[in-house]
């Protein structure tokens, strides 16, 4: 894969092969005039609607309706009326699945962190998909945005990767209304972030 914006064909895969390559890749959103830019470290699957965890298991809605489209949008939502989610439409056109993104590491040169000999610059993590959409200003004006494009909000391929043995996978957050579904280990985070 060659560094740049993300095509189409990168989302257009199986959900959990797209989230596990996902981390690594910087996410991108350009603001009144400036970038704000971040390493994608935790992300979340939710694949298909026989996925009680997904909020297509209830079929196709006027909110779901990106979640059905091609490969490469964003599908954006609002929860408890004040948190915005920012996921990644994937796999096939009517076939509803997505990747939420749910933390991201900031340059911390960028945000002028440095480790504890104030050499090196230190990543700040922002930890929480509400917390993420507030510090890159992702709000649901930007649901259903081509993210291949390069206008806006984007990811890229920067060339690095974590290796595999740093990404552990555990069951997702806030689904226990899914049952059995609630388990699945669809929830890939780098480990030693921030000490952990």
């Amino acid at each position: 894969m060659t560094p740049g914006i993300l095509s189409q064909s990168f989302y257009a895969r199986p959900t959990l092969t797209v989230a596990k390559d996902l981390l690594g890749m910087w996410l991108v959103r350009e603001v009144g005039g400036r970038r704000i830019e971040g390493r994608i470290v935790e992300v979340e699957a939710y694949v298909g609607p026989e996925d009680r965890a997904s909020h297509a298991s209830r079929g196709r809605t006027a909110r779901t309706d990106v979640m059905f489209g091609p490969a490469g949008l964003a599908y954006i939502y609002l929860i408890y009326g004040m948190y915005h989610c920012f996921n990644v439409v994937t796999e096939r056109e009517d076939y509803p699945a997505a990747v939420l993104v749910r933390a991201v590491e900031l340059d911390g040169a960028a945000v002028g962190r440095r480790d504890r000999g104030g050499n090196r610059p230190r990543a700040a993590l922002v930890d929480g998909p509400g917390r993420l959409c507030r510090t890159f200003q992702i709000d649901r004006s930007l649901n259903r945005a081509d993210l291949t494009v390069g206008r806006g909000l984007w990811i890229e391929d920067r060339g690095d990767r974590f290796p595999r043995g740093r990404i552990g996978a555990h069951p997702r957050v806030g689904v226990d209304y899914a049952g059995e579904w609630a388990a699945k280990p669809w929830r890939f985070r780098v480990t030693g972030l921030d000490g952990r």
